[in-house]
């Protein structure tokens, strides 16, 4: 069964139906089909996006959490970033050189066909070099602020571009083929979310404490004020400001997990256990790179049907405001956490 079958597929399908001169189009029809069976629900695909941008935000070194704090020449990188971490997550071979001299080096080839990849943080702001004039590129955008990004295969021609008037003589997509003649295999789709910077300043603040030696205690409070609520690596890297983050979520003396399990408060991982008893008691649900705090209190009469998960031999529920704190269960031991 093809991706694009509407039963397993149907944004896909409704793409295709819709704009029948690019479904005819068998290269885009086939690179699309191949990076859909790849990936078929885009999480893949935000999760380098969401990684690249915290790569460029490089919180650990600089504390920054937001797009408009990076230097032109950061931004101006992120085009780059993108293509050499999607070449790495999804193994796409080196693209052939073309242009009438072989100037312009395509980024992929997929199945044979070559394929340049652009991005832009400003939708529709994609620079199309002239030499790939007939060839596919694959259009990538994310929005930090708005938490949303698109990809999808475009087949360069003329009659749909603006004249480059820059520079370097490239090109941009007319605003009325923005739609109509882009394959979207995603389009508008939820990046996972930045924390830090959708938070309101004064709860930032509480966080984002100033002073040296002070990781530790960020990383806390991150979890302590931010629950119920999917935090990625990128936030904790800003939040600890240290080159081993990871280490202040583990286990050990005034450390995440355990100050704030003595407040009722887990933490769940990406793994497979720590995702079936976040969905069990009805908690949000960490992703690829995420976890996830929330405050558990066992399980009484009076909660009546609110579901609940068994831990150390007790049931448990997700902590209501009239819920006293009582220190909460260990989450089971995951093999490889201490990597993760």
């Amino acid at each position: 069964m093809l991706p694009f079958d509407e039963d397993t597929n149907p944004r896909a399908a409704g793409w295709i139906a819709q704009h029948e001169s690019i479904a005819q189009d068998s290269d885009v029809k086939r690179v699309a089909e191949y990076i859909l069976s790849r990936d078929r629900d885009g999480k893949r695909f935000a999760a380098v996006l969401r990684d690249t941008i915290d790569q460029l935000l490089n919180g650990e070194a600089t504390g920054r959490y937001a797009w408009e704090d990076l230097y032109k020449t950061e931004k101006t990188h992120a085009g780059t970033l993108v293509e050499i971490n999607l070449q790495r997550e999804f193994k796409f071979d080196d693209g052939a050189d073309v242009g009438s001299r072989g100037e312009h080096p395509m980024d992929y080839k997929i199945l044979g066909v070559d394929v340049d990849c652009k991005f832009s943080q400003d939708f529709g702001k994609w620079m199309i070099p002239p030499e790939a004039m007939g060839h596919l590129c694959l259009l990538v955008w994310a929005d930090d602020l708005k938490s949303q990004w698109s990809a999808g295969i475009f087949r360069v021609r003329e009659e749909w571009l603006n004249t480059g008037r820059n520079r370097d003589k490239k090109l941009t997509l007319k605003a009325e083929h923005r739609m109509d003649k882009v394959h979207w295999l995603w389009h508008e789709e939820k990046l996972p979310e930045n924390v830090l910077l959708h938070l309101d300043d004064a709860t930032r603040k509480q966080i984002l404490l100033e002073g040296a030696r002070k990781g530790q205690q960020r990383v806390n409070e991150l979890f302590r004020r931010v629950q119920n609520r999917r935090i990625g690596r990128g936030a904790i890297r800003t939040a600890a400001k240290q080159l081993d983050y990871m280490a202040r979520l583990r286990e050990g003396d005034g450390r995440a997990r355990t100050v704030l399990r003595k407040e009722g408060i887990v933490i769940a991982g990406p793994y497979s256990k720590h995702q079936d008893i976040a969905r069990r008691i009805g908690a949000e649900v960490p992703q690829r790179g995420e976890f996830v705090s929330f405050r558990v209190a066992e399980a009484m009469p009076y909660h009546a049907d609110r579901p609940s998960v068994e831990l150390e031999g007790r049931h448990w529920v997700l902590a209501g405001p009239d819920d006293l704190a009582m220190p909460a269960p260990r989450l089971p031991r995951v093999t490889g956490e201490e990597e993760a």
